[in-house]
């Protein structure tokens, strides 16, 4: 369980492909701080650590996750939001965030709000799901909707979480995973279904 506030950006450093499988080596001071088996959330996809070399690590991610999200799009070189799972201990900063993305979405279109950047990202998913003021996981991060509709949707970017996440280098065309809330996921699967 992750709260969707990157920690840092992560390089990755090398790629090799076992089967339908890719690992994924990224390069971190942080790598000291992992475990074995530790899970890391990685532009918002929930991956465990399976090596720890040094300041590099490595996660291996399978073909449905390479499928689903935009970790198959990866080059050597490209860097990822970070963020290490939560301890019971810790403030929950954003919203509760699996890991587990729904689906890609596209950026549409980035306006630059005289000092905050708002971004509308285009998909395909349950638009009853996004919410005005609810919450959404853009590439891991923790975000609040500022306005939707039937297959879009926009949030609202403060100068800081732009530059210490990987959004300064998205542009329009950009594919991004999205995650959305569980809490609406579970209360939607209670309902009858229409």
């Amino acid at each position: 369980m992750f709260s969707g506030i990157v920690e840092t950006l992560v390089p990755l450093v090398g790629m090799t492909s076992d089967g339908k499988n890719v690992n994924f080596e990224f390069e971190t001071e942080l790598a000291g701080e992992l475990r074995v088996d530790q899970s890391i959330a990685h532009n918002g996809v929930c991956l465990t650590v399976t090596n720890i070399d040094g300041n590099r690590y490595s996660v291996t991610a399978i073909d449905e996750t390479l499928n689903l999200t935009n970790l198959g799009d990866l080059r050597v070189g490209q860097r990822v939001n970070f963020e290490r799972c939560l301890k019971l201990s810790d403030r929950l900063d954003g919203h509760l965030v699996q890991g587990h993305v729904d689906g890609l979405g596209t950026v549409e279109r980035i306006h630059h709000a005289d000092g905050s950047y708002e971004f509308t990202i285009a998909h395909d998913l349950d638009h009853r799901l996004v919410l005005h003021k609810g919450s959404v996981t853009i590439n891991g991060v923790s975000l609040t909707v500022t306005s939707s509709e039937k297959g879009r949707f926009s949030v609202a970017i403060i100068p800081h979480t732009y530059e210490m996440t990987n959004f300064h280098s998205l542009i329009v065309g950009t594919q991004v995973n999205l995650e959305l809330d569980v809490i609406g996921k579970y209360v939607q699967s209670l309902l009858p279904q229409q």
